[in-house]
């Protein structure tokens, strides 16, 4: 089967922007061959941050805001291909992730916005966007989707390797050598650390994890973050910022703690909660493979490598992909999957009834 090239576009839970990749797809190879990253300015961010707990006229705002999204998705496609030296006519699809804004499957539903029949519109490409809608409407939990993805293009005969993407939100996929692929979500990720370094660093993120790397972990902080129950739940599961968000966290401080200590706790509550998912889900593993924004994260890196000592932890760039790169690579497989008529969910991952596809497709 020849190869299609086809666009995904991912925008995640720490809200800093958008991830483009063109890939070349057969089926069994994906190929990454360009990438585009366009970063979210300021004022968006706070808006699509507020959307995330109810208030007035949220409808409006979503749906209006949802249009500058569609535009910013578009100008990043038109960036690629322009890059490429590409034609839109020759994409077979672009597969949209959207912005997540509410994700409870316990409730039955989960919404990530983007307009995905503007964007098609914008760049004359078909789209595929809504992926988890169709997985929590079979009973699933809509998320992680992407360890079909990891499956089909980081598996290996004789290593038994743990992908790890550590964005927003930590989600994992086991890919034993034999048996049954599982994955799930195991906790907040880069989230805490990224909104408690913007409010005392006013930046978006800790470079490097230098800034944690110089705190000490505040042991009974530490003791009461870990007795969330999100914890303690068996896969298959799935988290977000209606969840792990500031005013949880707040409840648990203190004003006697140092925010650099506090930091460095959150480092630790991020690297244990990995940790921990991994050796009780995840037996005999060999290899561990980072990506997402958390892989770098050096002093994270470093924590998790003492705290699964042997076993060898490395990037997802050993395996052809970069860290920044795979979750978008993956949306672009999943459009694939749909535009072909084939499932994008692990049942086993989800919880859904069955293997489904994903996605609503919006013709060019």
């Amino acid at each position: 089967m020849s190869s299609q090239l086809v666009i995904g576009l991912m925008s995640g839970t720490s809200l800093d922007g958008i991830d483009a990749v063109l890939t070349a797809i057969d089926g069994k190879h994906c190929q990454l061959l360009h990438t585009c990253y366009l970063p979210y300015y300021d004022d968006l961010r706070s808006a699509l941050l507020a959307l995330h707990v109810s208030a007035a006229d949220e409808l409006e705002r979503s749906a209006l805001l949802g249009n500058i999204l569609a535009r910013s998705y578009a100008e990043s496609v038109h960036r690629l291909l322009k890059q490429a030296g590409v034609e839109a006519s020759q994409i077979l699809a672009i597969g949209c992730h959207g912005q997540t804004i509410r994700h409870r499957p316990e409730l039955g539903y989960t919404l990530q916005i983007g307009n995905p029949a503007l964007l098609a519109e914008l760049t004359a490409i078909t789209v595929v966007a809504d992926f988890r809608s169709r997985d929590v409407a079979a009973g699933g939990q809509g998320a992680p989707l992407v360890p079909a993805f990891h499956q089909a293009v980081f598996h290996n005969e004789k290593s038994h390797r743990v992908i790890v993407n550590i964005g927003g939100i930590a989600n994992l996929t086991d890919l034993p050598v034999s048996g049954e692929v599982r994955g799930f979500d195991c906790g907040p990720g880069n989230l805490l650390m990224n909104a408690w370094a913007q409010r005392h660093l006013a930046k978006p993120h800790d470079e490097g994890g230098q800034w944690a790397a110089s705190g000490r972990v505040i042991t009974e902080l530490l003791e009461a973050v870990l007795t969330h129950p999100f914890l303690r739940e068996p896969p298959p599961k799935s988290t977000g910022r209606d969840t792990f968000h500031m005013a949880w966290l707040e409840q648990y401080i203190r004003p006697e703690y140092a925010a650099i200590d506090v930091q460095r706790t959150l480092l630790e509550f991020t690297a244990l909660t990995i940790s921990m998912a991994i050796s009780q889900h995840c037996a005999a593993v060999d290899e561990v493979f980072l990506c997402g924004g958390g892989a770098h994260n050096l002093a994270l890196v470093q924590r998790l490598e003492q705290l699964m000592q042997p076993t060898k932890i490395g990037l997802t760039d050993d395996l052809g992909i970069g860290v920044d790169w795979v979750e978008a690579v993956a949306f672009a497989w999943l459009a694939r999957q749909t535009m072909h008529g084939e499932s994008g969910n692990l049942p086993a991952v989800t919880g859904a009834a069955g293997p489904r596809i994903l996605g609503a497709i919006y013709p060019a």
